[in-house]
């Protein structure tokens, strides 16, 4: 098993305990914002991983292997799609959901 190297990055920036610290921090600050913000980036972590996913279905073409600098640069350039949907007015709807979620499990917040 190959591990990228966004896999790593995306395992130390987002991992679930700072997601978790992150939304646990939402709850005592009850602030609507960071909530809404955790969501997103969840949102972004998700799109992430189903372009990858999308992305092994197509067989590499051409005659020379890809470099580490190439494959480097396109898991930061999905990295950013991925940011940008989620961005985007509701992106997929994903984080939306999430902070309903939330708001309904968790009154206080």
């Amino acid at each position: 098993m190959e591990i990228a190297p966004s896999d790593i990055y995306i395992k130390e920036k987002y991992n679930e305990e700072i997601l978790q610290k992150r939304i646990e921090a939402a709850k005592k600050d009850q602030n609507d914002e960071k909530l809404m913000e955790t969501c997103k980036e969840f949102e972004a972590i998700f799109i992430n991983m189903m372009i990858k996913a999308m992305r092994k279905t197509v067989p590499d073409g051409g005659l020379i292997e890809k470099s580490t600098g190439t494959k480097i640069f396109e898991d930061m350039y999905y990295e950013e799609v991925a940011k940008n949907i989620s961005d985007k007015d509701d992106g997929i709807g994903l984080a939306k959901m999430l902070y309903e979620q939330f708001k309904v499990n968790n009154p206080k917040l």
